[in-house]
């Protein structure tokens, strides 16, 4: 099993923890919060997970070694954390929108990811988009693809709202990325109404030759790839009209610590702990790293 370190004590942070204890492949050495007094903290106590205070110091303090590093903290911290942990011989995972390491989608390009020791997984958007963008892409070169994601008020934490614009911009590059469009948009809604909505996601692709049962084929195989990572990810409309494809899907949350409206924190959990057990089957082998396999 590999140890790792989680950063970050949001419900983000706690659903990774849970996941991880669940993982045959992962143990959690170490909870990183900012405040000892934080409620997060306190409750990764109670799940048995050592904690610590004092952010990426504190990490970097500790008698532990770690072979992987989640970053549940925020776009801003990021860059810190990746300079600082750059000789650590962790292989960081960056649940944040900071644009940097190199971008992993599971269902697109998750064999690389052990090759890389500094990932990003682009946006809760961008995990649920572009797995059926870039499967339309691959057959029809996108002249425009745009992506509108709504998420419920009470899902998208203080972190988040701090980090809108760079969700924007890192979600709008990696969809560019992904399926090659001439232009690409995105557009994030965060929404008060009550009962909350679940998370949501409407793409519209323009592009030559497109047609219906060509383009349901792509999507329908693309979303079962998805659903065996995120069981609550479905499409609920696809349809194409006069060159344009319009394609939307729900994530509900099938989790015992997220709330099921919180798609969007499952969608990006979910991928973050795909990544880190495609390196933990990786260096499994390498006998050059057992110091980090416990």
């Amino acid at each position: 099993m590999l140890n790792t370190a989680v950063l970050g004590t949001g419900p983000l942070g706690l659903d990774l923890i849970e996941r991880i204890h669940n993982s045959p492949h992962l143990n959690c050495g170490l909870v990183v919060g900012r405040t000892s007094s934080s409620r997060g903290l306190i409750q990764a106590a109670e799940l048995g997970c050592t904690t610590t205070a004092g952010g990426v110091d504190a990490l970097l303090n500790s008698d532990q070694k770690f072979a992987i590093v989640f970053d549940a903290t925020n776009a801003f911290d990021h860059p810190d954390h990746c300079a600082k942990l750059a000789h650590s011989g962790a292989t960081l995972i960056d649940l944040t929108p900071s644009s940097s390491g190199t971008l992993i989608v599971p269902t697109v390009n998750g064999d690389q990811a052990a090759a890389h020791r500094h990932i990003g997984l682009v946006s809760c958007g961008g995990q649920a988009s572009i797995p059926l963008l870039h499967s339309i892409a691959r057959r029809y070169r996108p002249a425009y693809v745009e992506m509108v994601a709504t998420a419920a008020s009470v899902s998208v934490g203080r972190a988040s709202r701090l980090n809108l614009d760079e969700y924007i911009e890192t979600t709008r590059g990696a969809i560019h990325q992904f399926t090659r469009a001439d232009s690409a948009k995105t557009m994030l809604n965060i929404s008060a109404a009550a009962p909350p909505p679940p998370f949501r996601v409407a793409m519209t692709v323009v592009a030559d030759g497109v047609e219906q049962g060509p383009v349901r084929g792509l999507v329908d195989s693309a979303e079962a790839a998805v659903q065996a990572i995120v069981p609550g990810y479905r499409v609920t409309s696809c349809t194409v009209t006069d060159g344009t494809v319009r394609v939307i899907v729900e994530v509900t949350a099938t989790r015992s610590r997220i709330p099921v409206h919180a798609g969007n924190l499952e969608v990006i959990s979910a991928a973050a702990i795909y990544v880190s057990e495609q390196h933990a089957l990786a260096l499994s082998q390498d006998t050059e790293l057992k110091e980090l396999i416990r």
